[in-house]
């Protein structure tokens, strides 16, 4: 085998079973090895098989199933070029069908002769592997059935030519290496600096489930869609009421436009530090980011929004194209001002006043996209009651219903859509 020929795919993630699969390939039947040493090694590599499978999800043939995952998740010239975009032209394409020419050979391995020779038992098992769960803690349910098509589709390529134009349609169906696969991320600190890490589990909220709120929604999706098609587009702030649904609809926004290549990283605000790590990132990738800041809000010792600003405006370096700030608040003025500040002791004390309320009001000023989400009253209320308890599938009368929705707002915050979806899970709980 010819792995350590391969000039674009390179340093695979999670590489180290291939290079123990290739050695057995290459020395099972090389007698300066004792046949007990290479049969611990292939058993090593069966158990990293089925281990692999337990956490990724993946079933049928574990090999091919590894191969592929490698193939999707390998980020290099070739495969960021094609994401999103698709095929590209150039001396690249030789390169890389150089390598699927070597990543075919081990695809296509016959694994029978080298199984004789060890007598390894029951290795059918990895190439015809039944899952007892599928749940992937890797990643979601979507996506690892897609490498698994792959794996089947590479399987069914009579050519080098034709696996290299299954996984370049890949590349661009579904992109590659973390950012394609996933939708949402979250960022760890370390030494190295800002780590963006995949969220596997994310809220699958759609607009739809969102009652009412249509002209908000619409202003929301309208400057989602002009910075998705590449148009001028602003930072969003979401603000108003608790409860009122401003952080299901940028959940709702990351799963409609994920596959126009649509992704979201979570920021604490303790975080913004390392914004400008994480921007250095993204900035050359084929996606579009929206940096998502929940609950956002300041109080007047908290420094950390005058990182906020430099990078929202202000600082040397240009914001990326592909890279917006969508955040959401209780409250409009996003650094907390007490009215004493108003007052006629502070403009005596404070030498530069409009200034300081200047410096206060200008974070709020660097959204270009403000949009208001306000408790419903008492007849959206009950709308939103009845519509939830339609589509949840609970036959009461209306009268009961509502009755009963207005008593538990009384004792649970109020009137808001969150209340109203909390009354719904209420009762769907304790019905038989």
């Amino acid at each position: 085998m010819r792995e350590q020929e391969l000039i674009v795919y390179k340093n695979f993630e999670n590489g180290e079973l291939l290079n123990d699969m290739v050695f057995l390939m290459e020395n099972y039947e090389n007698d300066n090895y004792e046949k007990e040493e290479l049969q611990s090694l292939f058993y090593k590599c069966f158990h990293e098989l089925l281990e692999f499978a337990g956490h990724y999800g993946f079933y049928g043939n574990l090999w091919h199933c590894y191969l592929s995952n490698l193939l999707v998740n390998n980020e290099n010239s070739y495969s960021m070029a094609c994401e999103i975009v698709g095929a590209v032209e150039g001396t690249i394409n030789d390169c890389v069908l150089h390598d699927i020419v070597i990543l075919k050979e081990l695809y296509d391995y016959d694994f029978s002769d080298m199984v004789s020779v060890l007598e390894i038992k029951d290795f059918s098992l990895a190439l015809n592997y039944v899952s007892s769960s599928r749940e992937s803690k890797v990643y979601n349910t979507r996506i690892c059935s897609r490498i698994v098509e792959l794996a089947e589709k590479f399987n069914e390529n009579n050519s080098p030519e034709e696996m290299k134009d299954t996984l370049t349609k890949f590349y661009k169906d579904y992109g590659v290496g973390k950012f394609g696969l996933h939708k949402a991320f979250r960022i760890e600190h370390k030494e190295s600096g800002a780590d963006i890490v995949p969220i596997t589990n994310i809220a699958h909220v759609n607009l739809d489930d969102l009652v009412g709120y249509e002209a908000a929604k619409k202003k929301l999706t309208e400057n989602t869609e002009a910075f998705i098609k590449g148009k001028v587009a602003n930072n969003c702030l979401l603000f108003g009421d608790a409860g009122t649904g401003k952080s299901s609809s940028i959940k709702a926004i990351a799963n409609k436009y994920y596959e126009d290549g649509l992704r979201i990283i979570e920021v604490y605000k303790h975080q913004f530090i390392d914004l400008n790590d994480v921007i250095a990132q993204i900035k050359n990738r084929n996606y579009k980011f929206i940096l998502y800041m929940d609950d956002l809000s300041f109080e007047d010792f908290e420094i950390e929004y005058k990182y906020l600003k430099a990078v929202i405006e202000g600082g040397l370096e240009k914001k990326p194209k592909n890279v917006l700030i969508y955040a959401t608040s209780n409250r409009r003025h996003l650094v907390n001002e007490k009215f004493s500040e108003r007052g006629a002791n502070a403009r005596e004390d404070e030498v530069h006043f409009g200034d300081t309320m200047q410096e206060k009001l200008s974070l709020y000023a660097r959204f270009g996209v403000t949009i208001y989400f306000g408790s419903p009253n008492k007849k959206e209320y009950n709308n939103i009651v009845l519509e939830l308890a339609k589509r949840s599938g609970l036959n009461m009368d209306e009268n009961e219903l509502l009755l009963l929705a207005n008593q538990w707002e009384l004792q649970h915050g109020g009137l808001s859509g969150r209340t109203a979806q909390q009354f719904i899970h209420y009762l769907i709980g304790t019905r038989e």
